[in-house]
């Protein structure tokens, strides 16, 4: 028999409910991904010189009792979800949809997330998570950066938003989405190509449509690639949210 070193909060004391301390299930419903946990939990009280990444099989290949520490180790959760977001962009967009539908199942407020991804369509969050999963740490983060693909029109806008869609914005967009009513391909390339077209003939720079076209796509001044947006969103949709947010 042999003990693992104890496990601290970030203040160097025992880890108790006063840190936050969470049974396993919590974890889950935090959105971290079982690999991801085992890989930051190996990482505590025993290394394999300076591997921070490694699979369960790896762990168990190279793990010796001889190279666990004495010295009570650290919980960083921070640590832990820079571990789990490389686990999140491994995984393929199945993988993550069969991940969100079990942590949505299980956590008390994800009913409505639920019913609006599945009214809106698996296979259209399957064709938003390129683009979701490198600013993501956890499978809440997915969530959170699919809220512009399941929330309901007219979409609410955050602060930014607003903020990029006064002045002259509204009229732009007006003119944008009858140039954009036109394109036949609606495909990341080919939308990339309209807008930047258009940006030309009104004397703009690309970003100077480009954000305001983002502000009225997603309610926000961050987002995947906006044509990616567009291209995930449909013509239909894309053209209806422009239209809410034209003057």
């Amino acid at each position: 028999m042999a003990h693992i070193p104890l496990i601290h909060g970030a203040d160097g004391a025992k880890l108790s409910k006063r840190h936050g301390a969470l049974g396993v299930e919590a974890y889950r419903e935090l959105g971290f991904l079982p690999e991801g946990l085992r890989n930051y939990l190996c990482r505590l009280g025993w290394s394999h010189g300076d591997d921070e990444i490694f699979s369960t099989e790896q762990a168990i290949a190279w793990f010796d009792i001889a190279d666990v520490n004495r010295a009570p180790a650290r919980l960083d959760m921070a640590k832990l979800a820079d571990v789990n977001s490389h686990y999140i962009r491994q995984a393929s967009e199945q993988q993550l949809i069969g991940r969100l539908k079990d942590l949505l199942a299980h956590r008390a407020d994800g009913a409505s997330s639920k019913a609006r991804l599945e009214a809106v369509g698996w296979d259209r969050l399957a064709a938003a998570l390129p683009g979701l999963k490198p600013r993501a740490k956890t499978l809440l983060d997915l969530v959170d950066g699919a809220a512009w693909l399941i929330a309901e029109r007219p979409l609410p806008l955050d602060d930014k938003a607003k903020k990029l869609l006064d002045g002259d914005a509204r009229p732009l967009l007006t003119r944008l989405k009858a140039e954009l009513s036109q394109v036949s391909d609606w495909q990341p390339a080919a939308l990339e190509t309209a807008v930047k077209a258009f940006a030309a003939a009104s004397g703009q720079k690309l970003g100077q449509v480009a954000q305001p076209l983002r502000a009225a796509l997603t309610g926000r001044a961050v987002s995947p690639p906006v044509f990616d947006v567009m291209a995930v969103l449909g013509r239909a949709e894309t053209l209806a949210r422009i239209q809410d947010q034209a003057a």
